[in-house]
């Protein structure tokens, strides 16, 4: 009998892991850089304000996530009949911050994704030799009720485009663009540290492939 609810809980907790990895919001789909959209002389534009914008990022491994904030260094988006026509924002990957640490540990992991420890700068994000991301607009579709906003992301020097589910509000002079949150595979960006799917020896020592991200930015008229 024993034996029995002891298979049962086995399954059960397999069951519930597997619908939670497989449970992606948004997961995006990479492909080739495509050429940004050009500002027509119909468009406004508008600034990013760098400390009402932000993107908020989730990490995972086994035994737990990881959550955080990447800061927006600048951009403008340009919006035509209240859609976004064009855009380009830079990411000044230098703030990435850990938001559910504190401490010793909170400081350790922002150094290690950041690449700031010596013999394990190219792990993650390598900031000295890629101190900034970039994403820009290539163009807009809509899909499923939903507004996606498409374009390429840059990342330690490699740039696929990619395509996520986002709002726009205008509200006077500023405009709020939101994203839901969407899910990439780092590994696209030949961010490899941990990757069950580049290393076949990590056991139960590895980082998901997965980051989900959520972008906010807010922007003022030019």
């Amino acid at each position: 009998m024993k034996k029995r609810i002891l298979s049962i809980s086995v399954i059960a907790c397999l069951a519930v892991f597997t619908a939670c990895k497989s449970d992606k919001k948004n997961e995006t789909t990479t492909s080739e850089a495509e050429a940004a959209t050009a500002v027509t002389a119909e468009a406004v534009k508008f600034k990013a304000i760098p400390a009402e914008s932000t993107i908020e990022w989730v990490g995972a491994k086994p035994t737990g996530e990881h959550t955080g904030t990447i800061a927006i260094e600048s951009g403008v988006v340009s919006l035509k009949d209240g859609k976004v026509e064009s855009g380009n924002f830079l990411i000044d990957m230098n703030s990435i911050t850990v938001t559910d640490l504190d401490g010793d540990q909170k400081a350790n992991l922002e150094a290690h994704l950041k690449g700031t420890v010596e013999g394990k700068e190219d792990h993650f994000f390598n900031v000295k030799e890629h101190p900034t991301a970039y994403f820009e607009v290539t163009g807009v579709e809509q899909k499923e009720g939903k507004t996606y906003l498409q374009g390429n992301l840059a990342i330690k020097g490699n740039k696929k485009n990619i395509s996520f589910p986002v709002t726009v509000s205008e509200n006077g002079d500023t405009v709020t663009v939101s994203s839901e949150s969407f899910t990439i595979d780092r590994t696209e960006w030949n961010v490899n540290y941990g990757s069950k799917s580049v290393f076949d020896d990590l056991g139960d020592k590895f980082v998901n492939d997965d980051i989900e991200i959520k972008v906010t930015v807010k922007a003022k008229k030019a």
